[in-house]
């Protein structure tokens, strides 16, 4: 599983690198984020624009830190 640590990165970034890296799965691979919040805008913005693309499963729900496990399960084009 490929992993993205969201705290290593600036804020304006984040969500380019983490979406870089969902759009490089294969369909059925999973990535996991960490993040130091929860990274609820990111899944928003996952359900607007990839509705029934992903999954998505809290493995660690803070305070301190997060963790999600993210799966592609339908083919996505960054267009």
């Amino acid at each position: 599983m490929k992993t993205i640590d969201a705290t290593d990165y600036i804020p304006k970034e984040k969500h380019p690198a983490i979406m870089s890296l969902f759009f490089s799965l294969a369909v059925g691979e999973s990535m996991l984020l960490i993040n130091d919040h929860d990274p609820k805008p990111l899944r928003y913005q996952f359900q607007a624009e990839y509705t029934d693309m992903f999954t998505w499963k809290y493995i660690a729900t803070g305070p301190d830190i997060y963790k999600v496990v993210i799966t592609k399960t339908k083919e996505v084009h960054n267009d």
